[in-house]
């Protein structure tokens, strides 16, 4: 581990007298690329930076108890080699952590599609209710949300939602929130007082690129349709709307949102690209069976991962069996600390792993 961060060191070290080079800024591809290495490094140049002087403070305390004959002299020495111990041990599990391998779609934006499941217009209110929830997190975080397509039901439901966060490192948070979400309480209608069971599923795709995928305009058939339903005076007047079908896979993507049918054709085409990126994604997730059952559920989207239940206050993340009593909180876009408890145990998971096959 210490030789190749050793080599990372020099590496960044290379990066950075690259960068004050004057030509460097004139070829902004290259400037882009040493920008992004430059900041993947420097996390792990500055921790392996202050192991290393947790190292030397070790030394120090070391030599210092044996030249020194004073006893509080000596007592100050044993303090300060207990505490420099400890935090070169906190270090170096840090670092390990850093030096996992990286998701190449962590960095990358992400489109969010939740679909409601069983349990009819309870779920389609849940659906929007968990939308909402996705918003006032990004909200908190500054991330940017866009609309792609929605498909609402008169009482305030969305029977779908298709939605993108725009933000640095979206799919590396958003990520684990692929899968089946359970709500249980007592619907608006339910005149017996019962608990209802409902499900929704929510699927979160990296935002692919046109480098990432290529698609044939042969495969392609493009309709042009007046928009329907809210959006304004414009909406049934003018051949805005844009639908796409994708021959091969006979994916079907529809674009109203915006007044404009080149804007809503961009759209459709950046969402077409993201399905069919994660279809790639997906299939290279299925052929990794043994590291997929390691994971901590980011991938199979048939599998329940947690359970809204509202007449107990509770959320449960069935995947690491946390149970937090705070859902008016969560509903509002209190997530971060699921998120954090997930990202700490897929890690943890993933260095039992790589420490397991050394």
């Amino acid at each position: 581990m210490f030789d190749r961060l050793e080599d990372l060191v020099l590496r960044y070290e290379e990066i950075m007298n690259q960068l004050s080079e004057p030509d460097v800024a004139n070829d902004a591809a290259r400037f882009r690329n040493l920008m992004k290495e430059q900041s993947d490094l420097a996390p792990i140049v500055e921790t392996y930076k202050q192991y290393k002087q947790a190292k030397q403070s070790i030394e120090d305390s070391l030599l210092m108890l044996e030249e020194e004959s004073e006893e509080e002299m000596r007592e100050l020495a044993k303090e300060e080699l207990n505490d420099a111990r400890a935090k070169q041990e906190e270090l170096e599990n840090k670092l390990k952590v850093l030096l996992l391998p990286k998701d190449p779609n962590d960095d990358k934006n992400v489109i969010v599609e939740i679909r409601a499941g069983a349990g009819g217009d309870e779920a389609a209110l849940f659906a929007a209710e968990i939308y909402r929830m996705y918003v006032h997190f990004a909200e908190r975080r500054r991330w940017k949300i866009e609309t792609l397509e929605v498909e609402e039901i008169g009482i305030g439901g969305m029977k779908s939602v298709t939605f993108m966060i725009s933000g640095q490192g979206a799919y590396s948070v958003m990520k684990y929130e692929s899968g089946v979400h359970r709500v249980q309480r007592i619907p608006e209608t339910e005149s017996g007082g019962r608990i209802h069971t409902s499900t929704i599923t929510v699927a979160v795709m990296p935002e692919a690129e046109e480098v990432d995928i290529v698609i044939d305009e042969k495969d392609i058939r493009i309709d042009v349709m007046r928009a329907s339903g809210n959006g304004g005076q414009c909406v049934n007047t003018t051949d805005s709307a844009v639908r796409l079908t994708h021959k091969p896979t006979g994916i079907v993507i529809y674009s109203q949102t915006e007044k404009s049918q080149l804007q809503n054709k961009e759209k459709a085409f950046a969402l077409l690209r993201t399905k069919l990126y994660d279809i790639e994604c997906q299939k290279a997730h299925d052929a990794e069976a043994e590291a997929r059952r390691s994971q901590i559920g980011t991938g199979d989207r048939s599998e329940k991962i947690r359970t809204y239940n509202f007449p107990q206050g509770r959320v449960t993340d069935h995947r690491i069996k946390l149970t937090l009593y705070k859902l008016d909180d969560i509903m509002n876009g209190d997530i971060q600390e699921i998120i954090d408890a997930l990202i700490a145990a897929d890690q943890a998971r993933k260095l039992s792993n790589m420490e397991r096959d050394a």
